[in-house]
């Protein structure tokens, strides 16, 4: 039983950490798409001068 209760929280543990991982990547890709789309529209001003 006890090895039962051990895998189980390393499984948990290793759920809660793909999911911290997750939402931090979510996060960094939502501010590179940010910053693309702000290089984008400078291209687009410089071009349009």
């Amino acid at each position: 039983m006890k090895m039962r209760s051990m895998i189980s929280m390393l499984l948990f543990a290793v759920l809660v950490l793909t999911l911290s991982l997750s939402l931090t990547a979510c996060n960094t890709l939502q501010g590179m798409g940010r910053d693309v789309e702000a290089a984008g529209e400078s291209i687009q001003n410089a071009a349009n001068k």
